[in-house]
């Protein structure tokens, strides 16, 4: 029986999907249109501040939950060797 199961994917999944669509606002006048669109026109020269910050953020979220993932599934290999 085995007791070991594989880790989740989904923490690695969200954090591209974020980081993907942070990279796609900061390179496209999507937000900037959207925001114009509902009457928050005013807050748009400040949207580089926030975005590339997040981009940032979200990158290195990527990085670190793909490191979590691979270092749980080399440890999910190792238990199943050893079985």
């Amino acid at each position: 029986m085995d007791t070991t199961k594989k880790p989740s994917k989904k923490i690695l999944y969200a954090a591209v999907a974020g980081t993907v669509l942070a990279a796609l606002c900061c390179a496209t006048p999507i937000l900037v249109l959207t925001m114009g669109a509902i009457g928050l026109g005013a807050f748009t020269p400040y949207l580089d501040y926030v975005l590339m910050s997040v981009l940032i953020i979200l990158i290195i979220v990527v990085w670190v939950s793909y490191n979590r993932y691979k270092k749980a599934c080399a440890k999910c290999e190792i238990d199943n060797r050893q079985i």
